[in-house]
């Protein structure tokens, strides 16, 4: 019979159960180990790279030197492309928003003024067109405004616990309509300024444009016939104070055909002002007419007229806020000179927020004309909150 000698078993076979345990921890911990080690190296370059952005993102930037560093808005850089060279203009890749129709499509009516623009013309009409600082302004989008009035009082009546309940009268509204018209201004530039970069084509256009409207808008809320046009103040029937009726505009006289008197007329006119609309009451007369005014004194020697003590503040007639308006008429013969009242209640001014401009550079060559639209109108709305002086007898 043959014998084979014993198979050689391998180290880790030969080893007791328990010392094989412990062996495999002990690999598992030095590979952990090593992993750890490279894990906290990793965070290490990490951290590193950070504090070098970071520091880099704490460097003090030196402040640009001229404009042209700085990145204009994309509508600045189109409207004023469009204003120096109007479809020529480099318009690519400009973002500019549209709506509906006939704000960036020349053909369709023109580009819409960019924001910064607008707001200058805006800001120059509220201090130029003085009606604007008293009256109430509202902006619309549809091509009129209403405005409702309660002009009635409803009805009252006393009863006791059994008897019937009378009907009482009905109150009366009243609608007024105004309509929105379209207010223009044509100015014009040389394509030689246009091409000269230092121009600031912008602050141009926005100052012809402010001046034009003002002017416009400030004859037209006095003296305006309302035919494609706002309804001025003075443009409704006049009565006699004594005997108004809603749709006329009351006064009262100065006694003297084209003289102030001793000045009881001014009292007289304030007071004929019903006490609702006193509180908030202005004012409203050209300078000829405030020097007039300036001079007037009471029984004890004191002046009517005060003006302002601080700074940018209106003067006062009686305590009431003195307005001028230029296109008021002067003290002349029956002219009605001087008007009081409540004018955020008694003349609304309706206006849509966008101005258009449209570039013509065919129709005045070699000048460029720039055709500038908005619409605005106004009427009275409260033909209570008025009251005039008129400079004559009755």
């Amino acid at each position: 019979m043959t014998h084979h000698p014993p198979t050689p078993q391998s180290p880790e076979a030969s080893l007791p159960p328990l010392q094989e345990v412990k062996q495999a921890v002990g690999e598992f911990i030095q590979e952990f180990n090593g992993f750890k080690g490279d894990v906290a190296a990793r965070l290490k370059q990490t951290e590193d790279r950070m504090t070098m952005l970071d520091r880099k993102s704490h460097t003090p930037q030196r402040p640009p030197l001229a404009s042209s560093e700085m990145a204009a808005a994309p509508h600045q850089k189109a409207f004023d492309a469009y204003l120096r060279s109007g479809d020529d203009g480099d318009l690519r890749g400009l973002d500019l928003d549209a709506k509906a129709m006939s704000t960036t499509v020349n053909g369709d009516g023109g580009y819409l003024v960019d924001p910064q623009t607008a707001e200058t013309v805006k800001s120059v009409l509220s201090s130029t067109a003085s009606i604007r600082a008293v009256a109430s302004v509202v902006t619309v989008e549809a091509t009129s405004y209403d405005v409702l009035i309660d002009h009635g009082d409803i009805g009252h009546g006393w009863a006791n616990e059994t008897g019937p309940v009378a009907e009482t009268a009905t109150p009366v509204i009243d609608r007024v309509t105004i309509p929105l018209h379209e207010l223009s201004a044509l100015p014009k530039a040389s394509q030689r300024l246009l091409d000269d970069s230092a121009f600031d084509i912008e602050g141009w256009l926005a100052g012809r444009i402010a001046d034009k409207f003002s002017r416009a808008e400030a004859a037209a809320f006095i003296n305006g016939d309302g035919n494609d046009k706002p309804t001025g103040i003075l443009w409704h029937p006049t009565i006699a104070n004594n005997s108004w009726s809603w749709g006329n505009i009351g006064y009262t006289t100065t006694g003297v055909e084209g003289d102030i008197g001793n000045g009881d007329a001014i009292i007289e006119l304030v007071y004929a002002l019903g006490a609702q609309y006193r509180a908030n009451a202005s004012f409203l007369m050209n300078s000829k007419t405030a020097g007039i005014l300036r001079k007037l004194k009471d029984a004890d020697g004191r002046f009517l007229w005060s003006d302002g003590l601080a700074a940018a503040e209106p003067a006062r007639l009686m305590g009431y806020r003195v307005v001028i308006a230029e296109d008021m008429p002067d003290a002349d013969a029956n002219a009605f000179a001087v008007a009081f009242g409540d004018f955020a209640a008694g003349y609304t001014i309706a206006e849509r927020p966008d101005l258009r401009v449209l570039r013509d550079p065919f129709s005045a060559k070699p000048h460029v004309l720039f055709y500038a639209t908005k619409r605005v109108g106004g009427d009275v709305s409260d033909f209570a909150a008025i009251k005039l002086l008129k400079f004559g007898l009755s």
